[in-house]
């Protein structure tokens, strides 16, 4: 069984930076395309940033250059480095994978909350 479970969120001023970490387990996630979502109130989730098998990565315009996302794959933990956070940044943040056969997990959530 799949488990992702997020680490790393709380309050932070603006300006400031969070480490957003995701243990995973249960599965082989070498080959998985790993990222994060977010989903702030009252508005649809959205991709903020995916990183493949080959450390290739792509980002949401909104945090380009600020936030930034890697992989252990020895570990299997991915992180969100995310800096000069903004208001605008607040949201529950998942932690996803999508396995080599299309199938999306995603983990609880970290709530990640910029106060201005």
């Amino acid at each position: 069984q799949v488990q992702l479970v997020e680490s790393g969120g709380g309050l932070v001023q603006a300006g400031g930076s969070l480490r957003l970490s995701c243990a995973a387990s249960g599965s082989n996630f070498r080959r998985n395309i790993m990222g994060w979502d977010r989903q702030a109130p009252g508005k649809q989730r959205e991709s903020v940033a995916t990183i493949n098998s080959g450390g290739n990565t792509n980002y949401a315009d909104s945090v380009k250059g600020r936030f930034t996302i890697s992989r252990d794959n020895a570990k299997n933990t991915v992180y969100l480095q995310m800096n000069s956070l903004k208001p605008e940044d607040t949201a529950v943040y998942y932690c996803t994978t999508r396995t080599v056969l299309g199938l999306t997990y995603r983990g609880q959530g970290t709530q990640v909350t910029v106060s201005s």
